[in-house]
C-alpha cells in the first residue's frame, strides 16, 4: 500500500487525477500496479503514468507503442523469464543493453541479465499492461521467423532508417536493415522523464572548458600501497618473482589463493573490486590475473574485456573463475568473446588452480612481455593521438577528434585523460550513453577528479536516471573545490530530490 500511496501523491502533484479519483483507486481491490492500471482504464494518460513512474523509480519511462525492436535482441532473454518478470530487451549496442521493465526494483533479475550477457544493463520503466502485450506479441513474431516488432506509433523516421514498413517487412529485400541509432531510440518521443529532471537537463550541459584544460598531472592517481593489496599473513616475495593479481569479492577465497600462490613463489596482490583491479593493472602490470566473473561495481566480464582489448595490457593471461555457469561450452564462449586464457568452475581444488597458473606462466619468460621500447612507442603514439584529437576539437572537427581519441583508447584503455576527454567529446556530439560509458571508466580510474564526476552526474541526469544522477552529484559535492561550488551543488541536489 505504501508504494501505491507514493505513486498516488506523485499523480496528484502532477494534477493527473483528482483526490476523489485517487481515493477510489486506493480503496479498490484490483490487481496490478496503480499507475499502469489507471492508464489502462483511461483515468490518466499513458504520458502521465510514465512521468509518475519515472519520478517514483528515478529512471526514464518508455512508451512501448513508439519502439521498433530488432527481434534478434530477444535471444538474450528466454521468453518464460520475460513473461514471469515482465522484462523486455529493447536495444543492444556494443557493451550496453537497454531493457523495459514493469518493476525496476527487481534488481536480482537485472543483475543476472547483466551477468549472463556481459553487458551493462540500463532499465527503463514501462506500463505493466503494455509490456505484457508487447512481450507476447514480440516473442510470437520471433517464433514465426519475423525480424522486427513495430509499435503502433513508431516514428516514420525510424522506419525509414531501418528500411522497413509498419508490418516490419523490408522495403528493399536486396539491402540489410540499418542499425537503429541508440541516441534517437532512447531520447526520442517514446522516452519520458519526470518534469524536474527534464527541466534540469535542458538547463545543464557538460562543461567543455574542462576538455583542453586537463593537464598530465590530473591523470596521476596516488598508487595504492602494496601492503594494502597483500594478505597480511603472506610475506613479500623474492625479488624478480612473477606477480599474480587475485580479484574476488569472497574474502576466504582470496586468502586461500594468496597463501597457495605465495608458497609457490609468486608475488601476490589481491582486491575485491573490479574498479581497484583496473588501477592495479595500470600501476603494477601483473604477470597473470585470477578474476572472478561476478564482482560488485565493475563486472568481471568488463574487466577482462578492457584488459584483453588493449595493446598495452592484452598480453596478461586471465584465468576467470565462476560459481554460476559451468561446462566447456561456457568456457569456450569466454575464450572467444572476452579472450580469457582459462576458466575454472567454483568450487575448485587448490591443485587445479596452481596447475593452471603454472601452465600459463611456466613457459613464459619476461621477454615475452612487450619490450620497454614497444611500451615507450605505444605511449608516444597515445600522446600523438591525444594531441591530434585536441587540435581537431579546437578546429571544430569533432568526428576527427573522436576518431583520434578512440585510436588512443585502443592502445591504453585505462588512461584517464583519454577516457575523460573522449567522454566530453561524445557529450558535445549529443551521444549521451557513449559519453556516460567513457566517463564511468574515467571515474573508475580516477575517482577523485571533480570535473569527471561532475560531468558524469550531468550526463546521468540528461539520460533521465535521477537516482544515478543524485548519487553522482553527492560524490561531486564531496570533491567540490570551493564553497561556492558546494553551495551550487547542494541547491542542485535539492531540486533533484
Amino acid at each position: 500500500m505504501t508504494e501505491r500511496k507514493q505513486i498516488g501523491k506523485i499523480l496528484l502533484r502532477q494534477r493527473a487525477l483528482t483526490p476523489d479519483q485517487l481515493e477510489r483507486a486506493l480503496t479498490e481491490k484490483k490487481g496490478g500496479r496503480l499507475a499502469s492500471r489507471l492508464a489502462a482504464e483511461g483515468t490518466i494518460t499513458d504520458l502521465s503514468a510514465l512521468k509518475a513512474l519515472s519520478e517514483q523509480h528515478g529512471i526514464p519511462g518508455i512508451d512501448l507503442a513508439q519502439i521498433c525492436l530488432r527481434l534478434e535482441t530477444l535471444d538474450l532473454l528466454p521468453r518464460e523469464i520475460a513473461e514471469k518478470h515482465l522484462i523486455l530487451p529493447v536495444l543492444m549496442r556494443d557493451d550496453r543493453l537497454f531493457v523495459a521493465t514493469a518493476n525496476p526494483r527487481e534488481h536480482k533479475v537485472l543483475d543476472e541479465l547483466e551477468f549472463v550477457t556481459g553487458r551493462k544493463v540500463y532499465p527503463y520503466v514501462a506500463l505493466e499492461s503494455s509490456l505484457a502485450h508487447v512481450i507476447e506479441d514480440a516473442y510470437g513474431k520471433k517464433a514465426r521467423g519475423e525480424s522486427f516488432y513495430v509499435g503502433a506509433q513508431c516514428p516514420q523516421a525510424m522506419l525509414d532508417k531501418l528500411r522497413i514498413d509498419r508490418t516490419g517487412q523490408p522495403l528493399d529485400p536486396d539491402q540489410d536493415a540499418g542499425e537503429p541509432d541508440s541516441e534517437r531510440v532512447l531520447h526520442g518521443p517514446g522516452v519520458v522523464v519526470d518534469d524536474e529532471v527534464g527541466r534540469l537537463s535542458e538547463s545543464d550541459d557538460i562543461e567543455e572548458q574542462d576538455f583542453d584544460n586537463l593537464q598530465r598531472e590530473d591523470s596521476v592517481v596516488e598508487p595504492i600501497p602494496e601492503d594494502q593489496l597483500r594478505e597480511p599473513s603472506v610475506p613479500p616475495a623474492a625479488p624478480g618473482a612473477k606477480t599474480i593479481l587475485i580479484v574476488d569479492d569472497e574474502l576466504e577465497i582470496r586468502k586461500m589463493l594468496s597463501r597457495l600462490l605465495a608458497r609457490a613463489g609468486y608475488r601476490v596482490l589481491e582486491t575485491d573490486r573490479g574498479v581497484t583491479a583496473l588501477r592495479i593493472v595500470k600501476e603494477q602490470t601483473p604477470d597473470l590475473i585470477v578474476l572472478d566473473a561476478m564482482l560488485p561495481e565493475v563486472h568481471g566480464f568488463d574487466v577482462a574485456r578492457r584488459i584483453k582489448g588493449s595493446r598495452r595490457y592484452g598480453h596478461i593471461p586471465i584465468v576467470m573463475v565462476s560459481a554460476v555457469y559451468r561446462g566447456w561450452r561456457y568456457a569456450e564462449d569466454l575464450r572467444q568473446t572476452l579472450g580469457v586464457d582459462d576458466f575454472i568452475e567454483k568450487p575448485f581444488t587448490l591443485q587445479d588452480v596452481l596447475a593452471r597458473v603454472q601452465g600459463l606462466l611456466g613457459g613464459k619468460e619476461p621477454s615475452e612481455k612487450p619490450p620497454p621500447s614497444a611500451v615507450a612507442e605505444a605511449s608516444a603514439e597515445v600522446e600523438r593521438a591525444l594531441a591530434e584529437g585536441i587540435e581537431a576539437y579546437r578546429a571544430g572537427r569533432l568526428d576527427e577528434a573522436v576518431a583520434r581519441l578512440r585510436r588512443a583508447v585502443a592502445i591504453d584503455p585505462l588512461a584517464f585523460r583519454l577516457r575523460f576527454q573522449l567522454g566530453l567529446l561524445y557529450g558535445r556530439k549529443g551521444q549521451v550513453f557513449d559519453a556516460v560509458s567513457e566517463l564511468e571508466t574515467a571515474v573508475s580510474v580516477n575517482p577523485q577528479h571533480f570535473p569527471a564526476v561532475k560531468n558524469l552526474a550531468i550526463l546521468y541526469q540528461k539520460a533521465g536516471f535521477r537516482n544515478k544522477a543524485v548519487e553522482t552529484w553527492e560524490r561531486a559535492l564531496a570533491l567540490a573545490p570551493d564553497d561556492a561550488t558546494r553551495l551550487s551543488i547542494r541547491e542542485h541536489l535539492l531540486r533533484l530530490l
